[in-house]
């Protein structure tokens, strides 16, 4: 598979030119019916079999459908830049990234590369599960296309950053995901490559490996003039490590330019607030373990304006798809609209196959005026099994506090009604 094409000259400084690059897949849909006879079965493949003979143009609309997840993208990046691709999920971020690693080819247009490419996309890939950590250092500097003398040269600054040298000679199989994703940027980082590209694989770690994690594009970025590209909800990362910024939406270009100017766009007309979102079995977020069929928040309203007094009930409502899968904890994430967490909640519980619904209580005079977004976690021990991320938005606002003579935000991410006890001591 390719992703560089002949045929157009770029500038010298420009590592990075894509002209028109659109990806398009085939979704099947199957019609799920619970009780169908064979000869109903044998009998529909005779009519579309009969009905390709007559017309060999023939198109099963019923079952066949064409999804662009990117459509006419042209951009060009120069050498050194440090370039944040941000929008909402399912805009398209992580299929260009995987076009411009070479993972996928696209459908239309074409994109041009020039430097070795580092990616570090999802967790683990590249990786060998039944390698030890040193054999899958070798491993994926070789299909970074490193020799085995610059694997060599970097291989301590690989293990000190990423923290396993007491795992160095375990099946990286028995990782956790933060071991995992710690050992996959360290080898993509310290490795010669000109361009590193990553997604938000960042998000699994903890806070202080992602701070580690962002100085090192820094200094990698500053130091050496690599170009990152770089995907991640979290705007508050977004804007420290990068100057340029990409906004995508269905698949195409909305604005580029000046990070900043682009994540405020972003704030202003991709964030709509929303209460509750449902699904059915077919359409639902998830993956084969565990699949969304609802998440609300009460009170619902049309307007999704809340007031800071107002007690919220956000409730996420899920199927569990296998007899294997245990759900053992569900955590409820709160981020503001820059995409820092607020706080985070967890309870635990033993869901195994069925239709299950949890609920979490946010008291009233807690949060401050905000924007704010909710992600459900899904775990079972240690292991995300689903990440539901930005499933509701909703929208904060004080009421007027004519007593104080203030009228602004209050300082701080959260702005809660406490206890006060103010009594008369001894006379002055």
């Amino acid at each position: 598979m390719m992703a560089c094409y002949k045929g157009f000259l770029i500038m010298s400084d420009v590592v990075i030119q894509s002209d028109g690059l659109g990806k398009a897949y085939t979704i099947s849909h199957q019609h799920r019916e619970r009780y169908t006879a064979l000869r109903d079965v044998l009998a529909n493949r005779v009519k579309k079999a009969w009905s390709r003979i007559r017309n060999p143009h023939y198109y099963d609309h019923d079952t066949v459908e064409e999804f662009w997840a990117l459509k006419k993208v042209s951009f060009e990046i120069k050498q050194g830049e440090r370039v944040g691709i941000i929008g909402r999920n399912g805009a398209g971020k992580s299929t260009l990234l995987k076009i411009l690693s070479r993972i996928t080819e696209p459908t239309t247009g074409r994109v041009e590369i020039t430097g070795r490419v580092a990616s570090l996309l999802e967790v683990g890939t590249g990786f060998h599960p039944e390698l030890t950590g040193r054999e899958n250092i070798f491993l994926n500097g070789a299909i970074l296309g490193m020799s085995q003398a610059e694997i060599k040269k970097k291989f301590d600054e690989i293990v000190a950053f990423a923290e396993v040298e007491q795992f160095l000679d375990t099946p990286v199989k028995r990782y956790s995901s933060g071991m995992y994703v710690r050992l996959a940027f360290a080898v993509a980082a310290h490795l010669e490559s000109e361009i590193l590209l990553v997604d938000e694989v960042l998000a699994v770690g903890d806070a202080a490996f992602q701070k580690k994690c962002l100085g090192k594009m820094q200094d990698v970025s500053t130091q050496s003039d690599r170009t990152i590209l770089f995907v991640s909800h979290n705007m508050t990362a977004i804007q420290s490590l990068c100057s340029k910024g990409i906004l995508l939406k269905k698949g195409g270009i909305q604005k580029m330019g000046d990070i900043d100017t682009v994540v405020n766009d972003y704030f202003s007309h991709e964030f709509l607030c929303q209460l509750v979102n449902e699904w059915n079995l077919d359409t639902a977020p998830g993956n084969d373990a565990v699949r969304v069929k609802k998440v609300h928040m009460l009170p619902e309203s049309e307007d999704p304006v809340i007031n800071v007094t107002t007690p919220l009930k956000v409730t996420t409502e899920f199927w569990i798809c296998q007899d294997s899968v245990t759900i053992t904890s569900i955590s409820m994430a709160l981020k503001n609209i820059k995409g820092e967490y607020i706080f985070a909640c967890v309870t635990e519980c033993s869901c195994t196959k069925g239709l299950y619904s949890a609920a979490v209580e946010i008291p009233g005079n807690f949060l401050n005026d905000d924007t704010y977004t909710i992600d459900f976690y899904f775990l079972k021990e240690a292991t995300v099994l689903f990440l539901h991320q930005d499933c509701l938005v909703f929208q904060v606002n004080d009421i007027p506090r004519v007593s104080t003579g203030y009228l602004g935000k209050w300082v701080g991410a959260v702005r809660p009604t406490l206890h006060w006890d103010c009594s008369r001591l001894a006379d002055a």
